[in-house]
């Protein structure tokens, strides 16, 4: 795998008629991930179930899709790779080895095509800075290459990146669909001072972050240029006392397709923000 991917959004942030585009399809994500959650049958098709991952603003404003995944909605934005990317690294989902300082970070996610569907057995090779901002330029540390499984899921065991002249903490990715072209990419940490300063940040980019796990917990969904049919539509999800409208408190505690919840941060629900949809709200209690 060489070269950047020829597919993506520009860096132009998304307009009116994309955020509307995205208020249509809504739902069909918001179904699939609660029959996911709730362990409900859903038809082959949408095996695998996807959990869309959000971003919070700081400003307390409601978060975008990052990215929006809907049918025949704009694949995932493309980035430079930088000067550091090396090819052949191993295949691995954790790039933690003995000794290595840094905080603990799990970065977990789905891989989408076009109609919203995961895609399996897609390659994703990582690479970033240590905690102190060097990349390893003469072997492989802190760089590795998985696939994403059946279900088109994928997790990285890592480091939280260490920040160096000029770029805000970023993670470097490529991904390849099986038979389609690459899309080199980067994601970002929220809330980091230099997002303001760094001339490529793109806030799509930004993953779900959250404290947990003895370190740090980020979420990220990627979508590919990857034609996919639909298929038919899921079935509605289980009800709870979780609610559209309602402002939440921190502490409040629902329930939703079977399982319970606390939220970590006041909000007012909206369609999409379904707890087991958004990690950076909700917790399963």
């Amino acid at each position: 795998m060489d070269g950047a991917g020829t597919h993506g959004a520009g860096p132009d942030a998304p307009g009116a008629d994309r955020e509307a585009a995205s208020s249509r399809f809504v739902r069909r994500k918001t179904v699939l991930r609660a029959a996911l959650a709730a362990g409900a049958a859903i038809p082959v098709a949408l095996a695998g179930g996807p959990a869309l991952a959000r971003t919070s603003a700081a400003n307390g404003t409601a978060p975008d899709l990052t990215p929006s995944c809907d049918d025949g909605d704009h694949p995932t934005p493309e980035q430079t790779e930088g000067p550091y990317f090396k090819p052949n690294s191993p295949q691995r989902t954790s790039l933690l080895e003995p000794g290595m300082s840094g905080t603990r970070l799990t970065v977990t996610g789905y891989v989408f095509g076009r109609a919203c569907l995961p895609v399996a057995g897609v390659l994703l090779d990582f690479w970033q800075a240590d905690a102190n901002g060097a990349y390893d330029n003469t072997g492989f540390r802190l760089r590795g290459h998985q696939f994403t499984d059946s279900g088109g899921s994928f997790t990285l065991t890592t480091i939280v990146p260490g920040l160096y002249p000029g770029r805000t903490r970023h993670l470097h990715v490529k991904l390849q669909a099986p038979g389609h072209s690459v899309l080199t990419t980067q994601l970002y940490f929220p809330n980091e001072p230099r997002n303001n300063t760094d001339t490529i940040f793109d806030p799509r980019l930004l993953m779900t972050v959250r404290d947990g796990g003895g370190g740090r917990e980020a979420a990220f969904d990627f979508v590919l240029d990857v034609a996919q049919d639909p298929g038919p539509g899921p079935t509605p999800p289980p009800g709870g006392t979780w609610a559209v409208g309602v402002a939440y408190r921190v502490g409040d505690r629902v329930t939703y397709a079977g399982r319970s919840y606390a939220c970590l941060q006041p909000h007012t629900a909206q369609p999409g923000w379904e707890p087991p949809a958004v990690p950076a709200l909700w917790r399963a209690a």
